[in-house]
């Protein structure tokens, strides 16, 4: 009885040996060590041997079986090996080619420029609010005390979409919404955004540009306060020697107006003056329409443009090639940005 062990365990190590793959091996395992498999029926046989006989041939068995399962884990860890060694050879690296380029962006110049305003006012303890772009005719001129054709519409004539839906002019807007927000409280935030006029482009105009206004309402709140934020925010942005020049302006929404503008010396030495804000105190209609006590609350307010600003601090000549996205001129302003967000 052990001869047909013996030729069975033969017969199953010839066709390990004959395994090309996996899968015959799976084969071989199912057919042989399966409960209905030829070692199984080896196993039965054993009813058929005497007490004396039966330990010996069940160790005889049992040798083969686990000599076999041995060359089957063999033959397994070789074809696994196989697979490695194909896998690794067909994903291998040619440390010699040249490595990819990868081009870096960088923060658009205005954008910069809003950031640093930005890390400014909030150090100031400034807010900072955002608005729809689309805006009501409301919002965006009669809470700002321009009334219905009233002359002052035609400085600021804009884009529209109905008769009361336009792309909003300045960011004034915010400021109205926030006010009526706060219920009648001290406000203190700045909004920047995209705004949009009929200008004709130019070297210093643009059909839409980028603005940030600012706003404080508080009691006893003076020009005063209105002159020092500024003068602060200039020499944030231009150096502590900058000076600014302050004229009187006429705006709707504030009284008394100004408009701001900042020294700046041409190539030749000259000294001249360029225009970078409107700002002045809150009228006091537009306190009372934003929901605040008159005789009680003041404020004052300005409007950055924010391409002036840019154009000053990096000696930019026209304002429309920040909207060419001309790649050689944005290049220039890689590593301008001084701080960490």
């Amino acid at each position: 009885m052990t001869e047909n062990v013996l030729k069975l365990k033969d017969e199953i190590i010839e066709k390990i040996k004959q395994s090309l793959k996996e899968e015959d091996i799976e084969k071989i395992k199912t057919h042989y060590f399966s409960k209905k498999g030829e070692f199984s029926k080896l196993m039965l046989k054993m009813r058929e041997l005497s007490n004396e006989e039966k330990p010996v041939y069940g160790k005889f068995v049992n040798d083969a079986k686990v000599l076999i399962e041995k060359l089957i884990n063999e033959k397994l860890e070789e074809f696994k090996e196989k697979a490695l060694n194909l896998k690794i050879e067909s994903e291998k690296i040619d440390v010699t080619i040249p490595g990819d380029n990868f081009s870096l962006g960088s923060i658009h110049p205005l954008n910069q420029v809003i950031m640093d305003l930005e890390d400014f006012f909030i150090a100031q303890g400034y807010e900072v609010k955002e608005g729809p772009e689309v805006e009501l005719d409301h919002y965006n001129f009669s809470m700002m005390n321009f009334e219905e054709n009233h002359p002052a519409r035609e400085m600021q004539d804009t884009f529209y979409i109905t008769d009361d839906l336009l792309l909003r002019t300045h960011t004034s807007p915010v400021q109205a919404r926030e006010m009526l927000k706060s219920e009648g409280k001290p406000v203190k935030f700045i909004c920047p955004g995209k705004t949009y006029r009929r200008d004709e482009d130019d070297l210093t105009h643009s059909h839409q540009f980028m603005q940030i206004e600012g706003l404080v309402i508080d009691e006893s709140i003076t020009f005063a306060n209105l002159k020092d934020t500024l003068l602060k925010m200039v020499r944030h942005l231009f150096g502590e020697d900058r000076e600014i020049r302050l004229r009187p302006s006429y705006f709707p929404f504030v009284e008394p107006g100004v408009e701001v503008d900042v020294v700046h010396y041409l190539k030749d030495g000259t000294k001249t003056y360029i225009e970078i804000l409107g700002a002045g105190m809150v009228h006091p209609k537009v306190l009372e329409m934003g929901g605040y006590d008159k005789n009680k609350y003041t404020g004052f307010a300005f409007g950055i443009g924010v391409e002036r600003i840019s154009i000053l601090k990096y000696n930019v000549e026209d304002m429309r090639n920040y909207y060419f996205n001309d790649l050689r001129f944005l290049r220039q302003f890689r590593g301008s940005l001084k701080w960490k967000y």
